[in-house]
């Protein structure tokens, strides 16, 4: 397995980090490990918007609009 050092880390992080193993009785160590694991094995966020979207509704079957017809555009008012 590989080895991985972190530098110039915080010292407000590391006391977070301390705090959130020692309440998941857990080494700094091994949390740092889940938290990376969770980070990089779990489902990633869709890259834009438009399929953020689509995977909230993909669920539910999709869903289909009846568009209107579009027509030639007014001309534009005049105020003369």
């Amino acid at each position: 397995m590989a080895s991985l050092t972190v530098r110039r880390l915080d010292d407000s992080f590391k006391q977070l980090l301390r705090v959130r193993a020692a309440e998941n009785g857990r080494s700094m160590e091994e949390e740092v490990r889940l938290i990376l694991r969770t980070a990089l094995t779990g489902p990633q966020p869709p890259a834009d918007l438009a399929e953020a979207i689509r995977a909230r509704f993909r669920p539910l079957g999709g869903l289909e609009l009846d568009l209107p017809s579009r027509d030639r555009m007014r001309p534009p008012p005049d105020f003369d």
